[in-house]
């Protein structure tokens, strides 16, 4: 499988100028479960230029109705991130000294399952949460910094490359 780098730059400046807005080319999850984890793909799908279609664990959105999965729920999400071989983002499970600006943090608020994402903007001091700057929907912030959100469990995925 080729790959290609993934485009921080382009990710992040997409994340920055949809923040606190909706681009209308996408369905707004707001009112069906949250818009989070659907805002984390649009910004990924912007460095990536590349979705993956596949059936079994792909990622992809043609319209509201017309997604996978993995698209907008956190869990498949994560799981297809952490798996994908083949077209489209790559990323890997990683601790929190080795996330760069343009990846993802995922929270856990009950401690038993993984509830929001968020896009990482900035990272200042590698070991203080509190110098991490996201920018995230459902609860729209822009500069939101990691250590102020009450959270019980928090993951992080690197995204190492484009499948293309």
């Amino acid at each position: 499988m080729a790959t290609r780098n993934y485009d921080r730059a382009a990710a992040i400046s997409y994340a920055k100028k949809w923040a606190l807005a909706r681009n209308p080319r996408y369905y707004n999850f707001d009112a069906v479960g949250g818009d989070c984890t659907s805002f984390v793909s649009q910004c990924l799908f912007a460095g990536s230029k590349k979705m993956n279609y596949s059936s079994k664990n792909g990622w992809f959105y043609n319209n509201g109705y017309n997604k996978s999965p993995s698209w907008s729920g956190v869990e498949f999400l994560y799981k297809f991130l952490t798996t994908n071989k083949s077209y489209g983002p790559r990323g890997t499970d990683v601790t929190q000294d080795k996330i760069m600006a343009g990846d993802i943090a995922q929270l856990s608020f009950l401690g038993d399952k993984f509830e929001h994402s968020l896009f990482i903007i900035n990272v200042g001091n590698s070991n203080d949460l509190n110098t991490f700057s996201v920018a995230a929907h459902t609860y729209d912030v822009l500069g939101k910094k990691i250590g102020a959100y009450n959270f019980s469990k928090i993951r992080f995925v690197h995204i190492k490359d484009v499948g293309i």
